[in-house]
């Protein structure tokens, strides 16, 4: 998000809240801040290429497969604006614009924003008519009633919790497979469906923007095999998906661009070639040759190969580099130990060097030190520097805490990251090794990572991962990375320092329930400070997501409610005659 338009975004959000609910922002991808004058950032906010043309072949040039499709298990970043854009559309969703715009809400498969009664315990969408699965049936409110309820399955784990949390009757509740319907979910017809939850929620429709309130029709359920072949309510419908390899879309023939003000669908087929090399694909954009000038980068451009962009020009001015208003955080299995105990969690927020971390993901060209849990725009606009610890580190008050916990020696633990974010791990590790932690590193495909991680019996003891708040609201950012209660044993998402505090928990019951905006934003806000000082996790840094284009992209911009990652709603093509096959 562009810096100089925080405050009013946080104030916009605020007013929304107020005068139109009141009264009645998921992981990051797993692969900034900044000084508006950086030039990294000189495209933020802006659209690059101009306007696309109906046609021709986008190819998405990936070091990875997915991590799910499957819209009940979707909360990676990346994932969702490439799958709510292009693949099921949700109930609501976001306006396909740059820059603050791209925060506001836009009905989607529902005729307005949804309305609340009962004290914004009920709420009610419409679902506009003439919507149509790719096989020319309908869309039902039964059809996205069923995909909440089967999110709730243990055979498929990971994504959005939302209805777990809000809906009445949901404790217990394992899915449709178990023979039984939430009753909270209602559909009084084919077009109506009614969301009955436990506490107020003004901000439910912001919720309803996620994978989860996609339809699924239950003749199409294949358990987790659904997620190599989700049944497309959108612009385009799976061609061929040869996992880790390549997948291709095609147009939806029954997608009603009259029912969908948000997405365009330029381009006539998306073709994802994936299990490259990251610096491949940069070097591969940077030439811009062939089929290549109508790619774009599907993950952010190495830190290596910064220097050969920065100093073009040409290249530069295909660099998209908004920030990913994420949290990149050391996070700590605080349920065993050796982190179990506080003053070795100290140790560790005193031992990192988030600089040389900083460094390792790209420098300050692409990033800032984090300071604080939530990013800046929940703070309005600028992290606090709660425990006021040195960029650097401080190895003497970490070793500290090491004689303090009984090993002055230090001790001995393994990391698990992205094989992307290696580098990143060596910079932990160096750190760290400075105070006497000895750190081993695992590397995981970044399409198996959160899987990886959510298995809390076999994990290690630390992990690299960030958070992205869902929309603006300490509400999506806090409870999901730090509430006991959500913790699962498998499919664990959100909260990986697996921390239980029952003082931080009453404390988000307190400030979910407050109906004053500003109240709970403030609340919010010296909660972050108070759990940081309980030490699950050191936050790192927040990045910036750069992206470079083809030669030949049009319409390309990184969307801030989707962690700067590029917009597929209304990215194309230049000249879709010279776009090729995509191979």
């Amino acid at each position: 998000m562009d810096p100089r338009t925080r405050t009013a975004f946080a104030a916009a959000l605020a007013a929304t809240l107020a005068l139109g609910i009141a009264g009645c922002s998921g992981h990051k991808k797993a692969d900034g801040d900044g000084d508006r004058s950086n030039p990294a950032t000189a495209n933020t906010g802006r659209v690059i290429g101009g306007t696309p043309q109906k046609g021709g072949t986008l190819t998405v040039l990936s070091n990875q497969d997915f991590s799910h499709l499957d819209p009940a298990r979707n909360w990676v970043i990346g994932d969702m604006d490439f799958a709510t854009r292009l693949l099921y559309r949700t109930l609501v969703t976001y306006k396909a614009e740059p820059g603050t715009a791209g925060g506001v809400l836009s009905p989607d498969l529902a005729e307005d924003l949804g309305t609340p009664s009962n004290g914004a315990r009920t709420w009610t969408f419409r679902l506009k008519e003439g919507l149509k699965y790719e096989d020319g049936s309908p869309i039902t409110a039964q059809d996205v009633k069923y995909n909440v309820e089967r999110s709730f399955s243990p055979d498929l784990p990971g994504g959005p919790d939302y209805a777990a949390r809000y809906l009445a009757g949901a404790e217990g509740y394992r899915g449709p497979a178990e023979g039984r319907q939430l009753d909270s979910v209602k559909t009084p017809d084919d077009r109506t469906i009614v969301f009955e939850l436990r506490k107020p929620f003004a901000e439910f429709p912001y919720a309803t923007v996620l994978p989860t309130f996609a339809p699924v029709p239950k003749s199409q359920e294949k358990g987790p095999q659904y997620d190599s072949r989700p049944f497309s309510s959108g612009p385009y419908k799976i061609e061929t998906y040869d996992r880790d390899k390549l997948l291709v879309l095609v147009r939806n023939p029954h997608w009603d661009p009259a029912t969908d003000p948000v997405r365009k669908a330029y381009p006539d087929k998306v073709v994802v070639t994936m299990g490259l090399r990251a610096n491949q694909i940069d070097d591969r954009l940077i030439a811009s040759a062939g089929a290549d000038a109508s790619a774009v980068a599907w993950g952010k451009l190495r830190p290596e190969s910064t220097p050969k962009v920065l100093t073009k020009a040409e290249v530069k001015a295909r660099l998209l580099a908004e920030s990913s208003n994420c949290t990149d955080m050391v996070q700590m299995h605080t349920g065993r130990p050796p982190f179990d105990d506080i003053r070795l969690r100290r140790a560790v927020q005193y031992a990192l060097d988030r600089e040389a971390v900083l460094t390792a993901a790209g420098g300050p060209a692409l990033g800032d030190v984090a300071t604080a849990l939530m990013p800046a725009p929940l703070f309005g606009g600028k992290q606090p520097d709660t425990l006021g610890i040195p960029a650097t580190g401080d190895v003497g008050k970490a070793k500290e805490f090491l004689r303090e916990a009984g090993k002055p020696d230090g001790f001995a633990t393994t990391i698990t990251v992205p094989t992307g974010d290696k580098g990143i791990a060596e910079a932990v590790q160096q750190s760290l090794g400075r105070a006497g932690i000895k750190v081993t590193i695992e590397t995981v495909d970044p399409s198996a990572f959160y899987d990886t991680i959510g298995d809390t019996k076999s994990r290690t003891d630390l992990v690299y991962t960030g958070w992205c708040p869902d929309y603006p609201s300490g509400s999506t950012f806090l409870p999901f990375v730090f509430d006991g209660r959500s913790i699962k044993e498998k499919g664990n998402s959100g909260n990986h320092s697996l921390f239980r505090d029952a003082a931080t928990m009453e404390s988000m019951d307190r400030i979910a329930a407050m109906t004053d905006v500003q109240q709970a934003n403030a609340a919010w806000q010296e909660l972050d400070g108070q759990i940081l000082a309980k030490a699950p996790t050191v936050p790192a840094v927040i990045e910036r997501m750069p992206l470079l284009l083809g030669t030949n992209i049009a319409g390309a911009f990184g969307h801030m409610s989707f962690g700067g990652q590029i917009d597929y709603a209304t990215i194309g093509l230049k000249n879709p005659a010279s776009s090729g096959n995509g191979s």
